[in-house]
């Protein structure tokens, strides 16, 4: 983050974010920052797909207090393009092989379940 900047500084590792959590730091918030540097990176190359800002940072509003024994709790997350998430895409790099996924991988649901907040599906080589 840079020097001059108005915005408290967020943590990016488990530990940090779940010190600051503790101490009362809005998960929305990280939620906004990250959705902001996404924006600021302006690299179309990155992410295939993002889930809705606005329907991330209800997943982050529904998590209620801290909860240390959910190891992800609070935790953004993104998965590569191969690994289904409900109602994204999953392209595995090639438009061609595109399908919207109806349900999540295990992996997914996993995290979700520990508390991670998902951001989007990254990209990768094809195949």
């Amino acid at each position: 983050m840079r020097r001059n900047d108005p915005k408290p500084d967020i943590p990016i590792d488990i530990g940090g974010l779940h010190t600051a959590y503790a101490r009362g730091l809005d998960p929305a918030l990280v939620v906004d920052r990250v959705f902001e540097a996404i924006a600021a990176a302006d690299d179309p190359g990155i992410f295939i797909a993002l889930v809705d800002h606005r329907s991330a940072r209800k997943a982050a509003q529904k998590l209620g207090r801290f909860d240390p024994a959910r190891p992800l709790w609070g935790i953004p997350f993104a998965v590569k393009d191969n690994i289904d998430v409900a109602g994204l895409q999953t392209t595995a790099a090639c438009p061609a092989f595109a399908y919207t996924a109806k349900v999540s991988a295990t992996v997914v649901e996993r995290a979700l379940a520990a508390g991670a907040l998902l951001i989007g599906k990254t990209n990768l080589d094809q195949f």
